[in-house]
């Protein structure tokens, strides 16, 4: 199985570095950092979790984010990295486009 990290999901994890980086310095490498370990898990528990919006979900350990994924033939592909603290009708009305 392999990871791919869709277009937007990059840019969520680059949004979150630089919100993080801003609170305290390094703090925005310790997010990067937490958030990819989670991705990676993603290669053992891709399929178990539940299931939102037509996505996988998974909430990172360390901060307040969901890693919304599907997979596509044996590829898991992260499509956002999404703060689960922010509106629920902008979280749906982001994965209702993809």
């Amino acid at each position: 199985m392999m990871i791919q990290i869709m277009g937007e999901a990059e840019l969520d994890l680059l949004e979150g570095f630089r919100f993080y980086d801003q609170q305290s310095d390094g703090l925005g490498d310790y997010f990067l950092n937490s958030l990819f370990s989670d991705i990676d898990s993603l290669l053992l528990y891709a399929g178990i979790r539940s299931v939102h919006f037509g996505f996988y979900r998974l909430l990172s350990r360390k901060f307040p984010f969901f890693i919304y994924n599907r997979i596509e033939d044996q590829i898991t592909q992260v499509w956002a990295v999404l703060d689960c603290r922010q509106d629920p009708g902008k979280i749906s009305a982001r994965l209702m486009d993809q």
